[in-house]
């Protein structure tokens, strides 16, 4: 009876490792089947996925769900590939288009059907707002009918320019002990949560805690639009606040970096966005985002030394910046903004590179900080 069990343990056990490396064998299956955007995989694992379930006790996965991300990712990577080649070709036939597509590993070798390019087309222009238009006057050539929406600083170039270089990186997974990324705080859900109040036009309640404060605050905001600097989202809010002296009601806006909201929620109060708002020209006369401090306009002028002026050039301060002078060692440039304290902090982190030249009250404040900075260091 002891051997007879034992040789029966021993059978379930060998049944178990076989299911263990079936298993196995089936996720190799898929990591396969992925890079080679198989159709047999769909097939395969809506046939296997319950066996599998049943011998190795484990729920893999939805598989219509790697299925359709997979046949996404790979769509989307086609769609920037498309807006960049007719971009940048400015105008272009489809049979260059289709010349240019079996030069990509993506093609595999096969032509880019006509039925496809017209769906990438119109998928193109729901997505991103690009539409590519024929010319039939030019030969039948393709182009980017609004090109404007590929400025530098649209939302449509900026979600290209992300996706592309994610594209890029994804597919040097071999090379991520030699890829170096800034950690970015993930704010999905209150981004979503805030989209959808700003498409809605509802009032949102956001508790927020400023740097330095021990108590969170809430604040009920209409939230007007949203502004990404260096890496971080915030969001511009408009509401109402009492003065304490007058008791008069004003207008306040003001701008919640995400991820020092603790908790958000959407209201059932509607609002109405003014009518003269535009957030790109909101935000041009200011550097950064430090807002609402009572700072006016400023021409200023600035002289940049020795590289630093090379690196001013090539990374304007401020979209109004124009070179002025150019000297031996040096170049003037010129901006016309409200300078912030934001902009204060990174006038001081250029040293000796960047001087002030004029409004004067500026220069000698700036001349003032680094004096302060410098007796913290006297002994």
């Amino acid at each position: 009876m002891v051997v007879g069990r034992h040789k029966m343990e021993f059978s379930i056990f060998r049944l178990e490792i076989r299911g263990i490396l079936f298993g196995i064998a089936v996720l190799c299956y898929i990591v396969y089947c992925i890079k080679k955007e198989s159709f047999y995989l769909h097939f395969f694992l809506r046939k296997k996925v319950s066996q599998i379930n049943k011998i190795t006790k484990i729920s893999l996965f939805n598989v219509d769900k790697i299925v359709y991300n997979m046949r996404t990712q790979a769509k989307f990577k086609e769609y920037i590939w498309l807006v960049n080649t007719i971009n940048k070709a400015r105008a272009i036939s489809f049979a260059d288009i289709q010349k240019k597509w079996l030069e990509t590993d993506m093609s595999k070798g096969i032509e880019l059907a006509r039925s496809t390019f017209n769906r990438h087309k119109d998928a193109i222009e729901d997505i991103f707002g690009i539409y590519i238009e024929c010319n039939r006057k030019n030969g039948y050539k393709y182009s980017i009918g609004n090109p404007e929406a590929l400025e530098s600083d649209s939302i449509q170039n900026w979600m290209l320019a992300t996706l592309a270089s994610n594209n890029i990186i994804s597919e040097c997974v071999s090379l991520q002990d030699r890829i170096v990324l800034e950690t970015v705080p993930y704010e999905g859900e209150s981004l979503k949560l805030i989209l959808d109040a700003m498409k809605r036009n509802i009032k949102i309640t956001i508790l927020y805690k400023r740097y330095g404060n021990t108590n969170a605050k809430s604040y009920t905001i209409e939230p007007y639009c949203i502004k990404l600097h260096k890496q971080r989202w915030y969001v511009l809010g408009h509401f109402h606040y009492t003065e304490a002296e007058t008791q008069e009601v004003k207008d306040y806006y003001a701008l919640f970096s995400l991820d020092r909201i603790k908790s958000i929620e959407s209201t059932d109060i509607k609002f109405e966005i003014a009518q003269d708002f535009n957030a790109q020209d909101y935000f041009k006369e200011y550097y950064g985002v430090l807002i609402g401090d009572g700072t006016t306009v400023e021409r200023i002028r600035f002289r940049a030394y020795d590289y630093e002026q090379y690196r001013v050039k090539d990374l304007p301060l401020h979209a109004t910046q124009k070179a002025i002078a150019k000297g031996d060692n040096y170049m003037d440039f010129e901006i016309t903004m409200r300078p912030t304290v934001d902009f204060f902090g990174y006038l001081m982190s250029r040293g000796s590179q960047l001087r002030i030249l004029s409004p004067e009250w500026l220069a000698e404040q700036i001349h003032d900080l680094h004096r302060d900075a410098m007796r913290m260091y006297e002994k």
